[in-house]
């Protein structure tokens, strides 16, 4: 059954890029009411005229505050509510995928399953070889898959090794940030596609920890 199309990465931008325009243009307009003022007072107004222009700068600040905190508010609260769509997101696409028990690789496993998991996407382009520095692109895009193939939140994870497995392929040690979920899995290179999970191996104690 198609699933209800949920809001993009792209749409979620545009939304804080908004929040973050109309911020600036509440600002700008309270400085230039600012100069205003302050400039008539220079000019020679008598002190009541001074008061009342003080009182209405107090005012207009007093808007403009209550004004930016709001949208800082929405803010906020579209961020957690970004990053909880995203966990709850992961843990679906992770449980659509069909799966088959396979054999162990060692003493060491609880469960080892195999799965239809697809590419998890790539920006980069070109002949490929694998850079395991931290911070990379390749590095970013295998927490994504490890995340993808375990249902583990990709923000909440540990990573304790990244290792060569072969030709275009890696072999990925995970848990979750309480230790108590540890996870092997291994990922295959697709060609402008990214890494792809091919086997996910949940251990019964952390061998890299």
């Amino acid at each position: 059954m198609k699933k209800p199309t949920k809001p993009t990465r792209a749409n979620k931008f545009e939304k804080n890029r908004k929040i973050a325009r109309i911020i600036t243009l509440i600002i700008s307009v309270t400085l230039i009411l600012m100069l205003v003022i302050f400039g008539a007072w220079l000019l020679g107004g008598n002190n009541s005229a001074s008061n009342e222009s003080m009182k209405e700068l107090s005012s207009s600040m007093n808007m403009t505050t209550s004004s930016t905190e709001k949208p800082e508010m929405e803010s906020e609260s579209s961020l957690a509510s970004e990053s909880s769509a995203s966990e709850e997101e992961t843990k679906e696409e992770s449980e659509a995928v069909e799966t088959e028990e396979t054999t162990p690789s060692d003493d060491n496993v609880l469960s080892a399953v195999t799965g239809d998991w697809k590419p998890i996407g790539t920006q980069q382009e070109g002949e490929h070889a694998t850079n395991y520095d931290t911070g990379s692109q390749d590095r970013n895009e295998i927490k994504q898959a490890a995340a993808y193939a375990t249902g583990l939140d990709a923000s909440d994870m540990i990573e304790w090794r990244i290792e060569n497995d072969g030709d275009q392929k890696v072999l990925a040690t995970v848990s979750d940030s309480n230790q108590t979920e540890t996870y092997r899995i291994y990922l295959s290179w697709v060609d402008n596609q990214g890494w792809q999970p091919t086997k996910v191996e949940q251990l019964k104690v952390n061998d890299k920890n």
